[in-house]
């Protein structure tokens, strides 16, 4: 597959900009193929580790379904977004992420992902997140969502 490249390559971030707005991220939106091929878009807490994006949920629903139908994805995270009224723009700065999904089903890479999930989210907790880890570990499921292609954009406003 060939990606588009962006229009506007002046306001393109480079490769290495791209993953630092990842790494901050908290929250970004999954689109997949949903149900009768309409587009299935939503949001979701993540990490981005080893080159690659990982969620976990409950191991039933809607984004498991589409994601064994279909691995495709593509993933957005806004990383700022302030309206400037009185220029009628904003000031932005975004990425976006195209690759392919696995629902990952090694127990091993399960509790590994989960871990680097809760160090994220919940740093200094280690043993209250491996309690949690264990306790729903068959219960949960962890996506890795490799990245085959990325762009990031940056708003004129964020570029002076």
């Amino acid at each position: 597959m060939t990606f588009r490249e962006m229009r506007r390559i002046k306001q393109q971030l480079s490769t290495e900009e791209c993953v630092c707005v990842l790494q901050r991220g908290s929250s970004g939106v999954l689109a997949v193929v949903g149900d009768d091929g309409y587009p299935y878009a939503v949001p979701l807490s993540y990490v981005y580790h080893d080159g690659a994006l990982f969620f976990h949920g409950a191991s039933v629903g809607h984004k498991l379904d589409a994601i064994r139908r279909n691995e495709k994805f593509s993933f957005c995270v806004i990383d700022h977004d302030e309206v400037i009224p009185e220029k009628l723009t904003t000031a932005y700065r975004s990425v976006i992420a195209f690759g392919r999904a696995r629902i990952l089903s090694d127990p091993a890479e399960i509790r590994a992902a989960a871990q680097v999930l809760g160090q994220k989210y919940s740093p200094g907790l280690d043993a209250m997140v491996n309690r949690e880890i264990e306790a729903y570990l068959t219960q949960m499921a962890v996506v890795r969502l490799d990245i085959e292609h990325m762009t990031g954009k940056i708003g004129k406003e964020l570029m002076k």
